[in-house]
Order: structure tokens, then C-alpha cells, then sequence
């Protein structure tokens, strides 16, 4: 049985993927499938996030500033919680 996903994107972005994919060959849904099927495979993301540890530290500090925002926690789990809720 085949299912659906659909991803939500800015327009320019998705214009410059699928262009770069044309390039390979490739159309959205194909290089989805492809990305899907490696994660499956390496029971993870199948790159390595080339973020920066600066940038991470950032949204990781700003996640955390707005989950505090008006709350109090009584322990670190209530707080851990709220932010995975956040995050999602």
C-alpha cells in the first residue's frame, strides 16, 4: 500500500531543488523516496548536518529562553518535556 507525504517548503526553495535534481536526473518525489529509503537503511539521517556549532547553540539558547517564558519548572524533566513539545 503507498502512502502520501506532503512537506511544506518556500516556493524558491522547492524551484532551486528541483532544478538541482533535474540536473541528476531526478524529480522531487524520486529523490524523497531516495532519502527516505537511507534513513531507513542507516537508521538515521544519512549525512552529516553541516551546521555550525554556533548557529546550533543559538536556537538550542532561544528554544529554551522562549520555553521558560512565563513558565516555572518545578524539575529539569518538566522543562525537558516542554522544550521536546517546542521542538516539534
Amino acid at each position: 500500500m503507498n502512502t502520501t507525504v506532503n512537506v511544506r517548503l518556500e516556493k524558491k526553495m522547492k524551484a532551486k531543488a528541483s532544478k538541482a535534481l533535474s540536473e541528476l536526473g531526478l524529480d522531487m518525489s524520486t529523490a524523497v523516496k531516495m532519502f527516505l529509503y537511507q534513513v531507513v537503511a542507516e537508521q538515521g539521517i544519512p549525512f552529516v548536518p553541516t551546521k555550525n556549532p554556533a548557529a546550533i547553540r543559538a536556537r538550542w539558547d532561544a528554544q529554551v529562553a522562549d520555553a521558560l517564558k512565563g513558565h516555572g519548572y518545578k524539575t529539569a524533566d518538566e522543562l525537558h518535556r516542554a522544550l521536546l513539545k517546542k521542538t516539534k
